[in-house]
């Protein structure tokens, strides 16, 4: 609604996330780039790339709100496999199935349900 001002815990919320977003482009970026490495003979440079990406990975996770590690790897992990699809997708250029679709679906909610059960 126009005019409506969010609260704080509106803010964080959306905040986490955008860091479950920044996390899961990080973690698959890097987890990618190892993959290419070991599975494609790209060069060993790339390992560099990956462990760059997957520190900032772990720093991202941890700026969530959540009160507890666990709940926010948790809400996490179903960011992560949306994400996982939506690489698939874009850069393997292999079109989700519609198990891949309702998967995703679900995971989300599920990782919305534990983001909302707790802040710090």
């Amino acid at each position: 609604m126009p005019g409506v001002v969010p609260s704080w815990r509106e803010i964080a919320e959306m905040l986490a996330w955008v860091i479950y977003a920044g996390a899961a482009l990080l973690e698959i970026g890097g987890c990618f780039a190892v993959w290419a490495v070991v599975r494609h003979g790209r060069a060993p440079a790339w390992l560099l790339v990956a462990a760059l990406a997957l520190a900032g990975f772990t720093f991202l996770l941890s700026q969530t709100g959540q009160a507890f590690a666990g709940r926010a790897f948790a809400a996490y992990g179903g960011v992560y496999v949306a994400a996982s699809l939506a690489w698939m997708w874009v850069v393997e250029q292999e079109t989700p199935t519609r198990q891949d679709l309702l998967g995703g679906a679900i995971v989300l909610i599920g990782a919305w349900i534990i983001s909302s059960g707790g802040r710090a």
